[in-house]
């Protein structure tokens, strides 16, 4: 017993483990008491016992395995995550428990298996026991039939598939054993049960005893239908049901039953196994088939006849096989063999089914050629193909090959034809036979009834008959109008004697219930048929039916509107005169008819008013319209002379059409005479009144027919133009329906040749009107006309576009009968005659120019060959323009192109098929399964522009067949099923896009919903999206439910994750389309809800989290109306349904819970090593225990189980709950961050990426809160999350590693980067190459951006560890490794030598090779350029961290500049490589401004300060490590360098970036003691606002995916900056020439950009543009605003690609200049301006100026330069000195004319004039010489080499001449060559006064190359030289030292033409740049000095003069 004691103590679950039967049979006994009394279905202790139950069925002790089963039982029924067991446990039941002796055993076993079904593991169950059939042992097979007979009888052939099953019965009735075979036969009753006769085929070749005992037990089965009497969990609605049906007695149960049985029937066909037969085919079949000998065509055709026998045959390319059976069947001489053939197509057509649709085309026209055959047996074989083959297509497809035998001479042809339709018709229904299909084989029945062949007539009865039979009489009627009663007696015997097929009672019932209702109460049966059919049928092709719609518009107005009338009107005769007088004397006064003759006018009208009265009184039944209207034409009839009495004949006929039953006999009277007075001026207008009454009685089409060809019958053209006006206007009035186009149409086009210009232009006007209904294609019938009139039809058409059709007002008062119809006759109505046109256009038959050679050349090897036959084709297409539906043998040779190998082929077919379909118009249906299907095999290439050819080719078909034909059958799922990317997300983005515009698809759009779950899991990220985009578009037309229960074939975890998508696809399922009225209005809003799949992937990083992140939110909402039932019954499949909603119910609170001191406990109990410390290699399960063990007490439950759940997708949910709660609950979450992130570490090891990708974007928010709330992470937190993140930074996809680093970089916020590093330093031991690179890569951005002092434990020990990896064998380990170590010596220089230890010899040289190829640029360059662009290829996310941080920062810029770094760090790698357009010349820019801070960082010896007492700065090395970022605040002071940056990041291309930034700017210019700041940035700030401003205009405008409201609030911050800048005149006046017209430019073209005005509040950002650029005006500098305007103009005007309106608006601005030149012509510096016109004549000379389209600019320059003059008179002249040649200068001869005129107009002044003038010329020789000296001297200075002479010559004139004015030469110079030239001047003054204080700055500085030390120059006044002065001094010394790349002539234009250059902003970024750069360079160049005393020769006094100063500073600095 001391045994028993040991396990006694043990859990339970270990007790079921163990090795002792007792105690695992007490392990059984406990389990079985927990499992029923544990309630939580979701309890963790059932995840204990996962990997144990089949253990408990398994158990080698019998009695313990009895206990284990039954402990088992009760685990799969309680625990939710029991299914995931299934598999293994039910294969345990069939090996270890089915052969177990014990019945009980047996007994248990079976009822697990049912219980697994029961929790919806019903195939994974069936699976296992069938292959328990198998087993060798006959005991478990038995039990295996047993068990699967149970389930059957249980739960239904629903749950249970019975095809597998079908399939192996012959094999169980084939056994050895009788006990196999005795349960096999009770299964097979069993599943007859179900299916009935459905198993008869399966089972036909068993042997003939088994068989007979089978038909003897089905006999004796009751004939009800069996009911399901278990219910799966999600299926508890229907156990209810059940329930109260049981309870209520069975009367409702028989009564629900037929809903049921329906369901089941199973059809016999799919219970087969499909038998794979084109292999089988005999090798030489295709040589036989066109042998000699006729034995040899019968061999082959036996051999295909016994293989088509299979009743069920593997789909495949069938094309040849069709084909060779085709040409026996049309060809063959032998009519045995044409028999043989036909039976082979019909076995093909048979075993195919649906499959075959593809070939009917191709067949039906031979077939129904070949009934001419007389012989029986042919006839019958023929019969039998076509019958077989009609049941795998649609009748539309084959209806114009029927239509075309029809009026065969052949009489057998057309009688064989017309039973075939008979035949058809029975398998139709009212919705698949349409009124468009009936109409036109109607029509072709009426002929054949009156053919002289009885054998005809009596088919076309029996074919009429039974359309009456199938659509209803009512729906035949209006086409039998004409025939007499005894054939239409016989058609209605014909119809009583049809039996519909497979409807004997429901479809005859239906067909009898149509015919015999109408005869007791005709409108209100007619309702329901129309209803049920209409919407089922029409919608599909609601967007292109062509020929559908021409039938119900014609037919159903006048059938139900006119029927009775009709049948009058029809047998109305023409009555003689005398009768009608006779009539008309019964109904009129006798005076009336006396005088309707009279000679006196005055009688002739009294006549009429009495005619009109007694009209007016008549009753309708009692009117004589024939007799009246032929008193009207009675002598003088419509020759009446008087207008009176003509007026008043006129009305009268209108009254009479409205009130009288009004006939086409009586309309045929009276047309004539209209149509003459139509043209009248004072009779027009009732003529037209009577006109529309006539058609009103007697219909539109007909009437109008009739109106225009008496009209054009005669010559008046005022009678024509009236006539074409008048149909205009009835054509809106009375709709489209039923007009006869072409009628007209030849009618328009005499109109449109008339030479009368009235009838023309009505002609036109007419056209437009037909063109609102029939849209495009009416222009194809006017493209032969002359080009002119071409034109006005287009623009007539022009005007039409876009409108809509008004509804009909006429016509329809007589159709409230129709109303009935409702649905049916309104959607026909919609589109009217829009798509009969296509049938209207004259079509030509092209098959016979398909020739055979055309075809063979169309397949050749040659690929010239097979393009020279496509390019016949498409010849042949577009010269026919039109063709007919047959094209012969082209669709399988242009379907053989579609998969060519060269891909131009296949574009050129494509290109064909869309003529084909432009050509061929809605008859183009019949070809969609063989030739449309293999278009969308196209989008499955992998060239992007074939899919895109592909998809227009697509789409171009759908527009004119609809989408009915494409959804029909299996084809669109076969191309779904293929696992090509490509091809699925092309056709699901297409599918997501056709669906919605549908009000009905066919059934069959569900076989592709497996295909679309699998899409859903599919590898492509595409593919994925667009499957889930296609979710809610199926699910409109599937209905929720049933794709559901579609996902039970699924995986489980599969399965899980598909029911969460399409919950979420369920909210946003967009609404079907209405109806077809109102179409237009649905497609928008059925649209709308239909993108918002499309964009949720944008914002999460995994697709396949899409339908699952914000899951909480809407299951509370829906708990609650749906109610706790419902709710369970669609997502939780759990019997606690109340637990479940309560369970939703809870999640409305905090979701972390804060413990005071909880994270303290949990330090102190690590510590104390109470509990395991956070250290693995891989999580353990005692880690996730204790960490779920303490998280319980911080989160809520529900959240606690979502984080500790089995499924993935219930982590993505919590993920996102605790991102929406992170901010609100922030303490809590500081409370718990150690737990967290150690949960967080769990997800690390996962290797589903949706939840890495969410556990990332969780990390990312997080850290950047902690950042921003300054909180610290502790040592305790990071050691258990650090190591763990690292590992992931060598993840294989770039996303996560991209994300892995911007977490490590935000890691350094609030964790010391010293600490961080040997985190990382351990990360370079991993044997993961990818995470040693990174690794390396992130140290070498920690050493840049902190200093060496970063490096852990020391510099040396750690540089050591690093180089060990330049000998890595990884390239990209390599390099890191080297660029690591290369920011070490950019930090440390040649102590990095030292550091690094002994290297071989190979690695010393690698090193130092890199080091020098950093070394050729700046230090700066190379880590912002050369860098990126080496490591790049090896990881992009390399520059990720390479930005220097700052510290120690005075002032409050500097202080924003940083929060603004840390932001900006981030986002920089997307910055750089979102923003392409950004020019290169200003990313640069970007970074030497942003390097300039932390030049120290390259020297971290030096501590630099600044130092206003002393006059030099020095730089001085200080042998020790810092961890402080020195500054060069001398060289850059530290607000001006943060400006800098900030307005580096105006010009970001990401858009917040740019915001932020101008927000602190705008922050800076309000406050006005802060806005000097900006002083001398101004240039910069407005560079890198147009920059901003053509960065919106080029690339954000365009990107739809971008918030235009984003881009709205840039522009507002933009504007509202420069509205500040320019309201400081002071800063406003900094702003060069260059800059302000590159700014100009921009505010006019944004003035000008149509896309603003679509942004919300666009127009008031255009005011706001408006008010600025006035402000700009005002404001700026006037020289260099009206410079930049003129130059901005000349641009303008030269550009031809521009807008004309630019360059009014800069005329504009430059007239507001010159208004104001009385006020600024002070201020303006006309020297210069000048010399911007003199420039704008030379390129615009006045005669080029005037050749312009408009005469402003002209007349803007001459107004200039007149204001100019009339301001300053004839001084003007002296303002040309900039001028080159002023002699030939146009502009100075222009002045001289201006300024001699205005001096004749100033006469009074004469005198002080030659006072003036006398002065002035003696100064202007003087200021002649004066310019020339000056020009030669700065000609000298520009010059290289006398650029010292040139400051000589210059310092000595000016000592000379003191009051020389040098401004008007310096002015237009760049300010860096203004202070070189002071700064010369001052040197040159400061030697000759002895002061010599500049050793290296002289003016011929070459012996100086080796030395410069830092030194600076005072200038008199005592100011220290800026740092701007610094880098134009080493500018200077590099040119002069050929060290510049560029000539100086770049930077300073020469001296002769002294003005910046017109693109003068770039040129100032470029000479910025190379500045800063070079004196960077500079001064690496004196740092190697100073540190190398050897290689500096400056003078021993520099070195006391030194020691002083570094003493001051050393005291200054304590």
């Amino acid at each position: 017993m001391g045994d028993d004691s040991e396990w006694m103590k043990l859990p339970i679950d270990q007790k079921c483990e163990h090795k002792i039967w007792k105690a695992r049979l007490n392990g059984y006994e406990e389990a079985l008491k927990l499992f029923q009394r544990i309630e939580d279905e979701k309890s963790p202790e059932w995840g204990k016992y996962l990997g144990l139950v089949k253990k408990f069925v398994t158990d080698s002790n019998a009695v313990a395995q009895l206990k284990g089963l039954e402990a088992a039982l009760a685990y799969i029924e309680n625990a939710h995550v029991a299914g995931k067991t299934t598999g293994e446990v039910v294969s345990g039941v069939v090996g270890k428990v089915f052969n177990q002796p014990k019945a009980r055993a047996k007994e248990l076993g079976s009822d697990i298996c049912l219980m697994y079904i029961e929790i919806e593991k019903a195939e994974v169950v069936q699976d296992e026991l069938i292959k328990g059939l198998d087993n060798k042992n006959p005991k478990i097979v038995v039990a295996c039939i047993e068990t699967l007979r149970k389930a059957l009888c249980e739960f239904g052939s629903k749950i249970i598939t019975l095809k597998p099953v079908v399939k192996v019965l012959p094999k169980l009735f084939e056994s050895r054993e009788k006990a196999v075979r005795d349960e096999a036969k009770l299964l097979a009753v069993e599943i007859y049960r179900w299916i009935r006769d459905a198993l008869r085929a399966p089972l036909q070749n068993i042997n003939s005893v088994q068989l007979k005992d089978l038909e003897e037990e089905w006999v004796k089965l009751p004939t009800t239908a069996p009911k399901q009497t278990r219910f799966l969990r999600s299926q508890q609605d229907l156990k209810a049901k059940f329930e109260q049906q049981q309870a209520a007695g069975g009367d409702e149960a028989d009564g629900d039953n037929d809903e049921e049985t329906e369901a089941v029937q199973v059809d016999p066909y799919e219970l087969l196994e499909a038998v794979e037969i084109l292999s089988k085919l005999p090798k030489d079949f295709y040589e036989k088939i066109e042998a000699k000998k006729w034995q040899e065509r019968k061999e082959a055709l036996e051999a295909v006849e016994a293989l088509t026998k299979n009743p069920k045959l593997e789909n495949g390319d069938y094309g040849d096989l069709v084909r060779a059976l085709k040409k026996v069947i049309g060809k063959d001489a032998n009519v045995m063999l044409v028999a043989m053939a036909a039976k082979c197509l019909a076995g093909l057509a048979a075993g195919l089914r649906k499959k075959f649709g593809t070939y009917a085309g191709l067949v039906v026209p031979t077939i129904l050629e070949k009934f001419k055959e007389k012989k029986p047996q042919v006839v019958q074989a023929l019969q039998e193909a076509i019958d077989a083959v009609f049941l795998t297509t649609t009748l539309q497809n084959i209806s114009e090959d029927v239509l075309g035998v029809m009026d065969n001479k052949n009489p057998s042809i057309k009688q064989q034809a017309s039973l075939f339709l008979a035949r058809s018709f029975c398998h139709c229904t009212p919705s698949t036979l349409p009124k468009s299909v009936l109409k036109p084989f109607c029509a072709a029945f009426l002929k054949q009834v009156n053919d002289s062949a009885p054998e005809v007539r009596d088919a076309a009865f029996e074919a009429l008959g039974t359309a009456m039979k199938v659509v209803g009489e009512k729906a035949v009627n209006p086409y039998l109008t004409d025939v007499d009663k005894l054939k239409l007696d016989k058609i209605k015997e014909c119809a009583d004697k049809v039996q519909l097929v497979g409807k004997k009672g429901g479809g005859g019932g239906g067909g009898g219930e149509k015919k015999e209702k109408p005869a007791a109460k005709a409108p209100p049966p007619v309702e329901a048929p129309a209803k049920s059919s209409g919407p089922s049928k029409k919608a599909p092709p609601a967007k292109a039916a062509g020929p559908p719609k021409k039938g119900k518009p014609a037919s159903a107005p006048s059938a139900k509107s006119k029927k009775a009338p009709d049948t009058k009107e029809v047998v109305e005769t023409e009555l003689s005169l005398e009768v009608c007088e006779e009539r008309a004397a019964a109904v009129l006064p006798a005076s009336c008819m006396q005088l309707l003759d009279s000679g006196n006018w005055k009688e002739r009208l009294a006549s009429m008013e009495e005619f009109q009265r007694a009209v007016e009184q008549m009753d309708k039944s009692e009117m004589p319209c024939q007799a009246l209207v032929r008193m009207l034409a009675k002598k003088p009839g419509w020759k009446e002379t008087n207008f009176q009495v003509m007026q008043m004949k006129l009305h009268i006929v209108g009254l009479i059409a409205q009130k009288g039953l009004f006939s086409k006999t009586s309309a045929l009277v009276v047309l004539d005479g209209l149509v003459d007075k139509v043209g009248d001026v004072k009779c027009g207008s009732n003529a037209k009144e009577a006109l529309t009454a006539i058609g009103e009685a007697c219909s539109l089409p007909w009437t109008a027919e009739q109106v225009v060809s008496m009209a054009f019958a005669q010559k008046n053209p005022k009678n024509q133009a009236e006539t074409l006006n008048w149909l205009a206007n009835a054509m809106k009035e009375f709709g489209f329906a039923g007009i006869n186009v072409k009628a007209f149409i030849n009618n328009v086009k005499t109109a449109l040749g008339a030479t009368n210009p009235a009838v023309r232009t009505s002609a036109i006007a007419l056209l437009g009107v037909m063109y609102l209904y029939m849209g495009a294609p009416l222009r194809m019938f006017f493209e032969d006309e002359k080009p002119a009139l071409l034109s006005q039809i287009d623009a007539e058409f022009e005007k039409m576009q876009g409108q809509s059709p008004p509804a009909p007002i006429r016509g329809t008062t007589k159709k409230a009968g129709a109303e009935e119809e409702g649905d049916a006759a309104e959607e026909e109505e919609v589109d009217g005659g829009a798509g009969d046109i296509m049938d209207l256009l004259p079509r030509t038959d092209i098959s016979d120019k398909i020739t055979y050679d055309m075809v063979s050349k169309i397949s050749d090897k040659n690929w010239k060959v097979r393009k020279e036959g496509l390019d016949e084709v498409a010849a042949i297409i577009s010269e026919a323009k039109f063709i007919q539906a047959s094209i012969g043998e082209l669709p399988m040779a242009l379907k053989g192109r579609l998969n060519d190998s060269n891909k131009l082929l296949v574009q050129q077919t494509l290109n064909i098929l869309q003529q084909i379909a432009t050509a061929m118009g809605p008859f183009l249906k019949q070809h969609v399964k063989n030739l449309g299907i293999p278009v969308i095999t196209v989008l499955g290439d992998s060239k992007a522009n074939v899919r895109a050819a592909a998809m227009t080719t697509l789409n171009a078909w759908v527009e004119q067949t609809g989408m009915k034909e494409w959804l029909e059958g299996e084809d669109l799922s076969e191309e779904l099923k293929k696992e090509n990317p490509f091809l699925r997300q092309e056709l699901l983005g297409w599918l997501a896009e056709k669906l919605p515009t549908l009000r009905t698809v066919p059934a069959d759009l569900m076989l592709c919903v497996p295909h679309l779950y699998a899409c859903l899991e599919d590898r492509s990220g595409d593919v994925r999206k667009k499957a889930q985009d296609a979710l809610p578009t199926f699910m409109m037309h599937l209905s929720y439910e049933k794709m559901v229960k579609a996902t039970g074939k699924l995986k489980p975890a599969s399965k899980d994750q598909v029911v969460g998508m399409l919950e979420k696809a369920r909210a946003v399922m967009p609404a079907k389309p209405a109806a077809p009225a109102k179409a237009a209005a649905s497609k928008p809003a059925s649209s709308a809800p239909a993108a918002k799949p499309a964009s949720a992937p944008a914002r999460n990083q995994s697709p396949s989290e899409d339908f699952s992140e914000p899951e909480p939110k809407p299951d509370t909402k829906k708990a609650k109306p749906a109610g706790p039932a419902a709710k369970k019954g669609v997502v939780g499949k759990k019997p606690p349904v109340k637990a479940g909603a309560k369970d939703e119910e809870d999640r409305s609170g905090p979701i972390f819970i804060l413990v005071p001191n909880g994270k303290e406990q949990r330090i102190k109990e690590e510590r104390a090593l109470k509990i395991l410390k956070w250290n693995f290699m891989t999580p353990r399960d005692e880690y996730v225990e204790q960490l779920k063990t303490q998280m319980s007490t911080c989160l809520a439950k529900w959240l606690q189980d979502e984080l500790f759940h089995f499924d993935f997708q219930r982590h993505v949910k919590a993920i996102g709950a605790m991102i929406e709660h992170m901010e609100p609950e922030y303490d809590a979450v500081i409370g718990c961050l150690d737990l967290v992130l150690k949960w967080f570490t769990l997800r690390f090891f996962d290797t589903n990426t949706s939840v890495l990708m969410k556990a990332l974007e969780f990390l990312k928010l997080l850290f950047t809160m902690l950042s921003r709330k300054n909180y610290q992470l502790s040592d305790y937190e990071a050691s258990s999350f650090i190591p763990y993140l690292i590992l992931k930074v060598g993840e294989s996809k770039d996303v996560v590693r991209k994300d892995v680093r911007a977490i490590l970089t935000m890691l350094c916020k609030v964790y010391a980067a010293s600490k961080v590093f040997p985190f990382l330093m351990d990360g370079t031991k991993s044997k993961n190459s990818k995470q040693r690179s990174e690794c390396l890569e992130e140290l070498g951005c920690l050493i840049e951006n902190f200093g060496m002092n970063v490096c852990q434990p020391t510099p040396a020990k750690a540089l050591k560890e690093i180089a060990i990896h330049i000998g890595d064998r990884d390239t990209t380990v390599r390099n890191a490794a080297l660029n690591t170590v290369v920011a070490a010596y950019n930090t440390c220089g040649d102590q990095v030598f030292k550091l690094i230890g002994n290297l071989s010899e190979k690695e010393m040289s690698m090193l130092e090779e890199r080091i020098k190829r950093s070394a050729k640029k700046t230090p700066v360059a190379s880590t912002k350029q050369e860098r990126p662009q080496r490591e790049q290829p090896t990881n992009p996310n390399a520059t990720f961290l390479r930005k220097p941080a700052q510290e120690e920062v005075p002032n409050k810029l500097k202080i924003m500049y940083r929060t603004y770094r840390i932001q900006a760090r981030a986002q920089n790698a997307h910055l750089e490589q979102s923003a392409p357009s950004i020019p290169k010349e200003f990313q640069l820019d970007l970074d030497v401004f942003e390097n300039n801070h932390t030049c120290a960082s390259d020297i971290p010896d030096l501590v630099q300060h600044k130092l206003d007492e002393v006059l030099e700065p020095v730089m001085i090395p200080e042998r020790k490590m810092r961890s402080v970022s020195p500054h060069f605040d001398d060289i850059h002071n530290s607000t001006a360098s943060t400006i800098n940056f900030v307005i580096s990041q105006v010009a970001s291309g990401d858009i917040n970036t740019s915001i932020q930034a101008l927000a602190q700017i705008d922050e800076v210019l309000r406050q006005a003691d802060k806005a000097e700041a900006m002083s001398g940035h101004i240039d910069q700030f407005l560079i890198a606002t147009f920059m901003q401003l053509r960065l919106i205009y080029n690339t954000h405008m365009a990107d739809d995916r971008l918030d235009k409201k984003d881009i709205f609030k840039l522009y507002s911050c933009i504007i509202g900056n420069m509205l500040s800048l320019f309201s400081m005149e002071s800063l406003a006046r900094e702003a060069s020439m260059g800059v302000l017209k590159d700014l100009m430019h921009g505010l006019i073209t944004l003035m000008l950009d149509s896309r603003v005005e679509d942004i919300e509040d666009g127009q008031q950002l255009i005011r706001s543009v408006n008010l600025l650029v006035v402000r700009v005006l005002e404001k700026s500098d006037q020289t260099n605003i009206l410079s930049a305007l003129l130059v901005l103009l000349q641009d303008s005007l030269i550009s031809t690609a521009g807008s004309p309106m630019f360059s009014e608006l800069v005329m504009k601005c430059l007239w507001r200049m010159i208004r104001f030149l009385p006020q600024t012509i002070n201020s303006i510096n006309l020297d210069r301006i000048l010399l911007d016109v003199h420039n704008f004549m030379k390129v615009f000379p006045k005669e080029k100026l005037k050749q312009l389209k408009s005469d402003v600019p002209h007349r803007t320059l001459k107004t200039l330069l007149h204001t100019l003059c009339r301001l300053t008179g004839a001084k003007i002249l002296d303002h040309m000195s900039m001028i080159e040649n002023r002699n030939e200068s146009e502009l100075e001869a222009h002045l001289r004319r201006v300024v001699k005129h205005s001096a004749n107009l100033s006469g009074l002044k004469s005198d002080k004039s030659t006072e003036k003038g006398a002065l002035r010329s003696d100064d202007k020789v003087i200021k002649a010489k004066v310019s020339d000296i000056l020009s030669e001297i700065f000609k000298k200075i520009g010059s290289k080499e006398n650029t010292k002479e040139g400051l000589t010559e210059l310092y000595e004139y000016k000592q000379k001449y003191s009051d020389a004015d040098l401004e008007p030469f310096l002015r237009n110079t760049s300010q860096f060559f203004q202070s070189y030239v002071e700064r010369g001047l001052r040197m040159i003054e400061s030697e000759r006064e002895g002061k010599g204080r500049i050793q290296t700055s002289t003016v011929i500085p070459q012996h100086s190359t080796d030395s410069f030390p830092p030194s600076s120059s005072t200038v008199p006044n005592g100011e220290d030289l800026n740092a701007a002065a610094y880098y134009e001094r080493l500018k200077i010394l590099r040119q002069r030292r050929g060290l510049e790349n560029s000539t100086p002539e770049e930077d300073r234009p020469p001296l002769s033409s002294l003005r910046p250059s017109v693109a003068s902003s770039t040129d100032m970024l470029h000479s910025k740049l190379s500045q800063l750069k070079e004196s960077r360079e500079h001064f690496q160049q004196e740092q190697s000095h100073s540190h190398s005393p050897t290689r500096s020769s400056s003078p021993a006094s520099n070195l006391d003069d030194l020691k002083k100063r570094l003493e001051r500073i050393k005291s200054n600095r304590q």
